[in-house]
This record gives structure tokens, sequence and C-alpha cells, in this order.
């Protein structure tokens, strides 16, 4: 790519603004999965008799089989709402960027 069209993309005040919400979009739901995912493995670490509690009176099943369950859809939910958005906003920024460059070429 020429040194011009960097220099054009970089000063857009349209890929300014893509770069910042993504970035702070992107953080807030990496922070989000790792406070989810650390607590879970601190609490197996440190207090695993709280996830051996059964369900319920005589079940097999513990608390710590739903809440890792939990936690893979978690994962899953937060990679939708990503997809979601970069598919909406983010795509229309980087569609305004192009067409800027394409009119200062």
């Amino acid at each position: 790519m020429k040194k011009e069209f960097v220099e054009i993309i970089i000063n857009d005040e349209n890929y300014q603004k893509l770069v910042k919400k993504r970035t702070s979009f992107a953080l807030k739901l990496t922070l989000s999965m790792l406070i989810v995912y650390f607590t879970f493995i601190l609490t197996i670490a440190f207090k695993p008799s709280i996830l051996a509690i059964p369900l319920f009176e005589g079940s097999t099943t513990t608390i710590g089989i739903p809440l890792g369950i939990f936690i893979i859809i978690f994962a899953f939910a937060l990679t939708g709402i990503y997809t979601f958005r970069a598919n909406g906003e983010f795509d229309e920024l980087a569609q305004k960027i192009s067409k800027n460059l394409e009119e200062k070429l």
C-alpha cells in the first residue's frame, strides 16, 4: 500500500472513531470473559467445595457442571455480540473510510 493511502486513512475521522470504538468494545468483552473464567478457575483452586455442592438432594450433578456450561455459553454469547456489532456499526465505519479514500484519489 502506498504511503499516501496510509496517511489518508490514518487521518480519516471515521478511521480514528473505528479504532477507538472497536478497541474499547473488545477490551470490555475480553475483561468480562477473563473475570468470569478466572473466577471459576480460582474457585476450583481455592474453594472447590463450593462447586462440589449437589444441585439438589440425592443428585450426583454438582453446581460446578452448570457453571462450566455457563462459561462456555457465555463465551459463545460474547462472540455473537462482537460479531453483531462488527457486522453493523464497525462495517459501516469501514465503508465510510473506503468511500472517503476513493473520493480523495
